[in-house]
């Protein structure tokens, strides 16, 4: 497995021209966006890419429309994993795609599919976490809560677990994904600015720190009409094992951010902090039976 690699995230809004549209025209226009931004970072020497939440329509979250059911898909055997697997395929990436899916008709997940850089499918995370709150994050008319647990995807290009958007305020996943191998968290997002938006570059490093893992957090940007819930601040970036910042795009534009990550500063950080040797998971059987 390559140690020293350049993962990618790709950060973008919805083209002003489709608001109002119907559906499919949207999804239409967003899938094309994102192909040439993900040619972009092929470009640039992205081995691995990451995208937004629900990356091809807008976040429609922000208003209660059973017409958005209709975003979702199957996975793997929908038309967009299909689409990603032949692109992964041709450029010889490993890719993260955000896909409303479907299981089965009325139960719907925010889910994460994961493919390989030879097109294969390597199987889906989907968000355990949902919130239902005002103003404009209408999640659980959405989304039913995950149920695959916590995995961890073997890529050539290392060990990916993905956590989407809300997520992050939880630190029990995160301490989960690291203990299943992961090297590198994606956290796939749609974040506007306001109450939270003090906690994006603080929340997702201590998990880095806390594991010893990289982590990389996308946001998307613009605000979306005619919902303007909020302007969705982007600052894509890429954390350390030692919670520092080390790429970082723009709060308010389309933006490729690709750098390289080290993996073996993994072992580095964890032979100086032993924080898993040190855990003491036998002291902490309350966590799990005590409720709010």
């Amino acid at each position: 497995m390559a140690q020293k690699v350049k993962h990618g995230l790709i950060q973008c809004g919805v083209p002003e021209e489709v608001f109002g549209e119907d559906v499919e025209t949207i999804k239409k226009a967003m899938i094309e966006k994102h192909i040439g931004l993900i040619e972009e970072a092929v470009a640039k020497g992205a081995k691995v890419i990451c995208l937004q939440e629900l990356f091809y329509g807008p976040y429609f979250c922000a208003e209660q429309d059973r017409k958005w059911y209709s975003l979702t898909e199957k996975i793997p055997e929908g038309p967009t994993t299909r689409l990603m697997q032949d692109i992964c395929k041709q450029h010889e990436v490993a890719m993260v795609v955000p896909i409303y899916e479907e299981e089965i008709p009325g139960v719907y997940y925010n889910t994460a599919a994961v493919i390989n850089p030879d097109g294969k499918y390597l199987g889906k995370y989907r968000k355990q976490h949902i919130p239902h709150c005002n103003p404009g994050f209408w999640e659980k008319f959405y989304f039913k809560p995950g149920n695959l647990g916590y995995p961890v995807f073997d890529t050539p290009y290392g060990r990916i677990g993905v956590y989407i958007c809300y997520d992050r305020h939880f630190p029990e996943g995160a301490r989960l994904l690291g203990l299943n191998g992961a090297e590198i968290i994606y956290n796939p997002s749609a974040t506007v600015a306001g109450l939270s938006e003090y906690l994006w570059k603080l929340e997702q490093p201590a998990h880095a720190v806390a594991n010893g893992y990289f982590v990389g957090a996308i946001n998307r940007v613009g605000t979306e009409k005619p919902w303007e819930i909020g302007q969705f601040y982007g600052q894509s970036y890429f954390c350390n094992p030692r919670g520092q910042l080390i790429a970082e795009a723009s709060r308010d534009h389309d933006e490729v951010v690709v750098h390289e990550l080290d993996f073996n500063m993994i072992h580095e950080v964890r032979d100086t902090w032993q924080f898993y040797r040190d855990r003491r998971p036998e002291t902490y059987g309350d966590m799990a039976k005590l409720l709010p």
